[in-house]
């Protein structure tokens, strides 16, 4: 049975509400435009959603509707909304748009338009829609670039790096302040821990590694180490880094590691020179105490001689006992007049601020030597070996190398041993090319164990020698240290001693 044009109607309508109800459910916006070729905008179908959301009145919509939706649009989308929308019209290509509308109650709200488009027989142009409201995704875009673009100022004005460890697959990413404390860029391949650890000074490579493990091992809450790292220039920068697990796997083992990088150059060679005066003022400050002591006991010595002899001279009747007295009063002015030289000595060596200097031949100034302590050589049987290099030199002041020669011999022959001829020997080479003097005997020797602090005190004496007063090596070391030299010693009892100058012709 056919039926009829009314039935048939009945069913479309029928259809075509059910479909409505359908789309007015969507939670996407759902439209249908039409578009004339005389450009004129109206509605097909506009679901109850996109009507809500867009804050029209179906009114509105009865007239000019693109007057209505345009006043919505955000002034900075409209160009971007309508070239689109006219260029797919063109085209008859799909259409795509973001675009902002600004709503009375919600305020502005970000949607996303994608639209088939075909052309009709008429020539209109339809344009079928789907409109989402992407407010909340793009708001959350906005948050996070304006975290990271804060987070950005903040690494740029802190002038810090940035590093991001993953220990899986060993691979580091390295902002671009990390890599400029190197003097790197992006092209210079550097994504990985191990080319970083390379680059790190031997001396500290050691520490790095024990810090950054004992943070991974859950030891330390975070890790920081400071440490020199090889730049492009072949320089070394100090590098401060600073770090933390922000991720680990069901057996608690690191997986990756964030953190920062700080150049600490500036500060750090401040701190290393600060160290290095701070040690020079504390090796004055001991040997100026180490002065005062000498100049207080000694002279306390002196005066109390003095004080005491003057006493029994006054209580003494006996004109016998008053010589005596004035015999020791001669003895004691002479050792005060000679503790005063020895100290005025000492003076002279530290407050000398230029040291007179000369290119000074070593085996001249021995054979000097040699020849004034001749008798002394000839009478204790002295065997002199001297395998100093005849073209040696050293750039030092003429009389601290007279009396650096003078003193180590007349003690060498003074401490010799008794069971055997003694025998001096001297030699030269180059350590780092600085000149290194070696004079070695084979006397009494010290026991360095006991006495190695106090060896080169002033007036400090190891041996029951009555001809010692413990003030040559005193003088000698401190002349080493004044042209910038130091002085070593190996010393076993019995056998023997060697000193070890090492001359600096730099200072």
């Amino acid at each position: 049975m056919k039926m009829s044009s009314t039935s048939n109607n009945y069913l479309l309508d029928e259809k075509v509400n059910f479909y409505k109800k359908i789309l007015n459910q969507v939670p996407d916006l759902i439209f249908q435009l039409t578009i004339s070729p005389e450009n004129d905008f109206y509605f097909c179908f506009l679901n109850k959603r996109a009507i809500s959301l867009f804050e029209v009145k179906e009114f509105e919509l009865r007239g000019n509707p693109i007057d209505s939706i345009s006043s919505r649009i955000h002034p900075e989308d409209k160009e971007v909304f309508f070239d689109t929308l006219y260029n797919s019209k063109r085209k008859l290509q799909p259409w795509t748009c973001e675009f902002r509308l600004v709503t009375a109650v919600k305020g502005i709200q970000w949607f996303k338009v994608a639209a088939n488009v075909e052309q009709d027989f008429n020539g209109n142009t339809q344009f079928y829609c789907n409109l989402t409201n992407v407010t909340s995704v793009r708001q959350r875009e906005i948050l996070v670039q304006e975290s990271e673009t804060r987070y950005q100022f903040a690494v740029e004005a802190s002038k810090k790096g940035i590093w991001d460890y993953n220990l899986k697959t060993g691979k580091v990413f390295f902002s671009k302040e990390s890599l400029d404390i190197l003097q790197l860029n992006e092209f210079d391949d550097i994504n990985t821990n191990l080319q970083w650890d390379d680059r790190i000074h031997p001396d500290d490579l050691q520490d790095y590694l024990d810090n950054i493990e004992s943070h991974k091992e859950n030891r330390t809450p975070y890790f920081e180490n400071t440490k020199r790292v090889l730049a492009k220039d072949n320089t070394y920068r100090w590098v401060l880094s600073r770090g933390k697990v922000i991720d680990r796997d069901a057996n608690g083992c690191p997986i990756r590691i964030i953190g920062t990088h700080s150049d600490v150059t500036s500060n750090k060679e401040k701190e290393l020179e600060l160290l290095g005066n701070l040690d020079i003022i504390i090796e004055q400050n001991n040997r100026l105490l180490n002065f005062a002591h000498i100049v207080s006991h000694n002279l306390r010595s002196h005066t109390g001689n003095f004080k005491m002899l003057l006493n029994i001279f006054d209580e003494s009747d006996d004109v016998i006992s008053r010589d005596e007295c004035i015999t020791y009063l001669k003895t004691t002015s002479n050792a005060l007049s000679e503790t005063i030289d020895h100290l005025k000595e000492l003076v002279d060596i530290h407050s000398t601020i230029i040291h007179k200097k000369e290119d000074l031949n070593l085996n001249v100034y021995l054979n000097q030597t040699l020849e004034v302590l001749s008798k002394e050589i000839k009478d204790s049987n002295v065997t002199i070996v001297n395998k100093i290099d005849e073209k040696d030199t050293i750039n030092f002041n003429p009389a601290y190398l007279e009396s650096l020669f003078l003193n180590f011999t007349t003690n060498a022959i003074k401490y010799s041993h008794p069971e055997r001829n003694p025998e001096i020997s001297y030699s030269s080479s180059r350590e780092n090319g600085k000149l290194v003097l070696l004079i070695r005997d084979n006397g009494l020797g010290i026991d360095l164990e006991k006495h190695g602090e106090k060896l080169f005190g002033m007036y400090k004496t190891f041996h029951k020698n009555s001809n010692a007063r413990g003030i040559g090596l005193f003088i000698t070391k401190n002349q080493i240290e004044s042209m910038g030299g130091t002085i070593e010693v190996e010393s076993k009892v019995n056998v023997g001693t060697t000193f070890k100058i090492n001359f600096n012709e730099e200072v």
